[in-house]
């Protein structure tokens, strides 16, 4: 199998890197691209433009690993280099696959989103397998034979969650990162050391991610109107938002809890009953 790579940032070095075939890689930057070949084994390096007088239109496999903001324009441009499967790895699921049914109608489709940062993995991967098939079969096959966990998901059910996970998220941890002040050493609280962390690790990615991930995803708003009504709230008013949160929390604790205990006995019944 051989993969055509669009995109030669960390997260496509990383699915280069992760699969199991003969990769070549195309970006905007032909440096870029040339890294990314140096930095995974038998890789090589493509053209960008697909029509090109010596560009390749014939992989197995082409993956877009470029900007969520870019990826429905990519994968426009270059599904037709594939023959058998296009997949992406931008994080956005539901306008990817939109796009890649109209351009790839009678190809494997499937939209993958790594849930974790390249240098950390191997991790989570939300998996939406549109239109699936033995290619994209063994793609995943081999991604878990990397120690990653596959999560199958929908695509709605995937952005919705992102604007929770990644949009709120980010927004909340930015939002204190700019409003905290130095305090003197020894004065930190262990959630004051928590959100520090989270605020230092935030802040050492790229910014543009961030920006394009707070453009495609709804979230930020309701931490804004949550922090308004903090700030707003009496002692009586803020011990009921209090409560409120507590209780969703442990809300989402109890169902995670029923959704562990309904797989086990699931599993347990596959097994014909064994949970040895």
């Amino acid at each position: 199998m051989d993969v055509l790579i669009v995109g030669a940032g960390s997260m496509g070095t990383w699915f280069g890197r992760a699969v199991e075939a003969a990769v070549a890689f195309a970006d905007v930057d032909p440096d870029a691209a040339a890294a990314a070949a140096d930095a995974v084994e038998g890789a090589e390096v493509a053209p960008l433009a697909p029509d090109g007088s010596d560009a390749r239109d014939d992989y197995d496999v082409v993956c877009l690993a470029v900007p969520m903001a870019h990826v429905t324009d990519a994968i426009a441009t270059h599904a037709s280099r594939a023959e058998r499967a296009v997949v992406d790895v931008s994080g956005v699921m539901e306008p990817a696959l939109e796009v890649m049914a109209e351009h790839a109608p009678d190809l494997e489709r499937a939209s993958l989103h790594p849930l974790f940062a390249p240098e950390r993995a191997p991790g989570s991967i939300a998996v939406v397998r549109d239109a699936g098939g033995p290619t994209i079969d063994a793609l995943l096959a081999g991604l878990e034979a990397r120690g990653n966990e596959l999560i199958e998901t929908t695509a709605s059910e995937h952005d919705e969650a992102m604007e929770t996970v990644q949009a709120a998220t980010h927004a909340a941890v930015l939002s204190f990162a700019l409003a905290a002040e130095p305090v003197p050493e020894g004065f930190e609280t262990p959630i004051y050391e928590g959100l520090a962390t989270l605020a230092e690790q935030m802040t050492e990615g790229t910014p543009r991610v961030y920006a394009d991930i707070q453009t495609a995803f709804d979230g930020a708003d309701a931490v804004s109107e949550a922090a308004e009504s903090i700030a707003a709230a009496d002692a009586d008013e803020f011990e009921s938002l209090y409560r409120e949160a507590a209780a969703t929390w442990q809300a989402r604790d109890r169902d995670r809890r029923d959704g562990d205990a309904d797989a086990q006995t699931r599993e347990t019944s596959d097994n014909g009953g064994d949970s040895t």
